[in-house]
């Protein structure tokens, strides 16, 4: 496990393309300003012991000890003990509608990120709980199993979008029935289940018997709606530029409305509570209220309880390569010079 202490000297990185820049320019200028005094093979004469590769080879030392001395200045530490604390939470499943109606912009800047940024938002509200992730559209998909890891949630929730399931549509049922799957700790008294959403459901009646299962597995279920009743039209876009809205089989345009209704019903009928997403700070202070409220529940987990520093060895090898900078000289190495590896030609 790779903890970094001061990641803010990462920035300091963009100073090694400067160099490189000013190095070709200064590079170009020589070039020039050696051709306005003698030509290539007069130069050689007059200077037969420069080389024309030290240069280089001093810039790639130069470089080398920069970053070197840079990431030092990060501190990279190491885990090297494991161990196993107690801790105390509720497990969290977050079923996120990835469904082509997640793209309308009702809601800035659209459905799908804001649903991301409220699941996220939640995360980091969090201490010990337990949280796992869903993706669901037409079929409901796995994303990140039970986990005390929030490093890997947020990972894993950035990457979701509306072309990770090739099977649209929204099945709200689907995602109810895997995540009654996820919970592994039968003595947990507390299951939550987060349902994302604008609404859209084309399970039937099924959703509904899918939350009573939930319900007869100990599951609460919450609904946070994202979207407008007003609704907006779904737009296709490639590369970030829109080429057309989404029409349905007559030819007119299809509009997405938030169906709160839906909704609200999953979430009466699932013991839970139905959330407006549309304020994400008002969302958040509700739900880290309600799971205050909970009874946790105690587990085990193991987390690295001891680092060791690291910066000594990029230090050190930072301060290597700018001793080589400085002791390698612009001159030929006779013995190099001797084998003439590049196959030069003496100029007599």
């Amino acid at each position: 496990m790779i903890q970094l202490d001061e990641k803010i000297y990462f920035y300091l990185l963009f100073i090694l393309p400067v160099i490189v820049t000013l190095f070709l320019l200064l590079l170009l200028w020589k070039k020039r300003t050696q051709k306005k005094f003698a030509d290539s093979l007069l130069l050689k004469r007059l200077t037969p012991n420069k080389s024309q590769y030290k240069g280089t080879l001093k810039l790639l030392f130069f470089l080398l000890g920069l970053s070197g001395l840079i990431i030092g200045l990060v501190n990279p530490k190491i885990g090297t003990k494991l161990e196993t604390v107690k801790r105390e939470g509720v497990d969290i499943v977050f079923a996120v509608d990835v469904s082509k109606s997640m793209l309308a912009e009702d809601i800035a800047p659209n459905r799908m990120e804001k649903a991301k940024r409220l699941v996220s938002e939640i995360i980091n509200q969090l201490a010990s709980d337990r949280v796992g992730i869903i993706a669901y559209a037409g079929q409901a998909f796995p994303q990140l199993p039970i986990t005390t890891d929030y490093g890997a949630a947020k990972m894993f929730l950035q990457s979701m979008n509306t072309d990770m399931l090739s099977s649209q549509g929204t099945a709200i049922n689907e995602a109810i029935e895997l995540a009654t799957t996820f919970y592994d700790d039968d003595e947990q008294t507390n299951r939550v289940l987060f349902i994302i959403s604008d609404g859209e459901d084309h399970s039937g009646g099924q959703t509904l018997n899918a939350v009573e299962e939930a319900i007869d597995a100990g599951i609460k279920i919450y609904t946070i709606g994202v979207g407008k009743p007003k609704g907006a039209p779904i737009p296709l876009k490639r590369n970030g530029v829109l080429e057309s809205l989404k029409k349905d089989l007559q030819g007119e345009v299809v509009i997405t409305k938030l169906n709160q209704e839906v909704l609200i019903d999953i979430a009466e009928e699932g013991d839970g509570t139905y959330i407006d997403g549309s304020n994400t700070e008002d969302a958040v202070a509700f739900i880290k209220e309600e799971l205050l409220q909970m009874d946790k529940k105690e587990f085990e987990a193991k987390q690295f309880a001891e680092y060791k520093d690291q910066f000594q060895w990029f230090l050190g090898a930072g301060l290597l390569f700018l001793f080589l900078d400085i002791f390698v000289l612009d001159r030929k190495t006779k013995w190099l010079k001797k084998l003439n590896l590049f196959n030069e030609k003496h100029i007599e």
